[in-house]
């Protein structure tokens, strides 16, 4: 039972697998951006509670295997998420967004999320790994 958390009423293990896309999928985010939206996630998603597993993406979208705990509600999380993040890249990317956007834009208004109770951990986590990556 070592993989199942507890709190005062539960014993759980909820993972999730988010996929967020830019704005018309626009191909802008580099890999300096993709560092900084992780250390943005990271933070954020630890004020909330929760833990991320494994975070990547490609130059229109990104992928985050998070763990929660039941009294997280998801929307709030992602949509706090997207907030902060889309106003620190924008804030601090600027220059590069400038030739996307001309509007104050940078996530998508929609996204993807599920859990990941029909795949094992490794194989969704071996796949994040490998978003971005050039096939050899």
């Amino acid at each position: 039972m070592q993989d199942f958390k507890r709190n005062r009423h539960a014993v759980y293990r909820l993972v999730y697998h988010l996929v967020v896309v830019t704005k018309y999928r626009h191909s802008c985010i580099t890999p300096e951006m993709m560092n900084r939206l992780k250390e943005i996630a990271i933070k954020l998603f630890n004020q909330w509670n929760a833990e991320i597993i494994e975070m990547n993406g490609e130059s229109d979208h990104i992928h985050i295997l998070f763990e929660a705990p039941p009294q997280v509600q998801l929307s709030k999380l992602i949509n706090n998420f997207k907030t902060v993040s889309s106003r620190y890249i924008r804030k601090e990317f600027a220059d590069h967004l400038k030739k996307h956007y001309w509007k104050p834009y940078f996530w998508s208004r929609s996204y993807m999320l599920f859990t990941t109770g029909g795949a094992p951990l490794e194989v969704i986590k071996a796949y994040i790994e490998q978003q971005g990556k050039k096939n050899g």
